[in-house]
């Protein structure tokens, strides 16, 4: 899939950004053409070979109706984590590196209930910032909103996911959680 000059894409881990040019670059003898993109979140500029955009996993931003399945995805009930926090902290940053925001959207979830529960390690505590910011930034350039009008809809959708899951019959999903470190 090709991308155009001024088309906003994603790219993993760090958000949203816009293709500036494609340019070519020398690599020894070689000239290949890269993708040089301007990410929103800190403004810097970033080479991505184009005949790397796909394994790297420079994607289109979802659809605007994909909007509403994120949120209804953001706001349903979930398996509970791992307990073992190393084994959490594998699976959430396979789900990261996809780049998939549904995937992104699942560890903001499961971290957003586990803060309720017990403080987050450094790690993960930062692997929550960066998924929120994942979710609300991209749900905030595809409705065409500022961050500011997404974030509430996106705390009020989690509140949701944790409600859920705490109505779960097993009830000691936060117990077991709680427990574990």
């Amino acid at each position: 899939m090709g991308f155009k000059v001024g088309q906003k894409v994603v790219y993993p881990n760090h958000g949203i950004g816009t293709i500036e040019q494609i340019e070519q670059k020398q690599i020894g003898a070689v000239a290949l053409p890269f993708y040089t993109l301007r990410l929103a979140a800190t403004n810097s500029l970033v080479l991505v070979p184009v005949s790397n955009a796909n394994e790297v996993g420079l994607r289109r931003p979802i659809t605007s109706s994909e909007c509403d399945v994120l949120f209804k995805s953001l706001s349903s009930d979930f398996a509970t984590p791992p307990n073992d926090w190393k084994d959490r902290f594998k699976d959430f940053s396979d789900k990261m590196r996809t780049g998939n925001i549904f995937e992104v959207a699942e560890v903001l979830k499961h971290l957003s209930y586990l803060s309720q529960i017990k403080p987050l390690s450094f790690r993960e505590q930062r692997m929550f910032e960066r998924s929120r910011y994942l979710v609300v930034s991209e749900l905030a350039a595809v409705c065409r909103q500022p961050e500011c009008n997404i974030e509430p809809r996106v705390d009020d959708a989690l509140t949701q996911a944790c409600s859920r899951h705490d109505q779960r019959p097993n009830g000691r999903a936060r117990a077991a959680v709680a427990g574990a470190h």
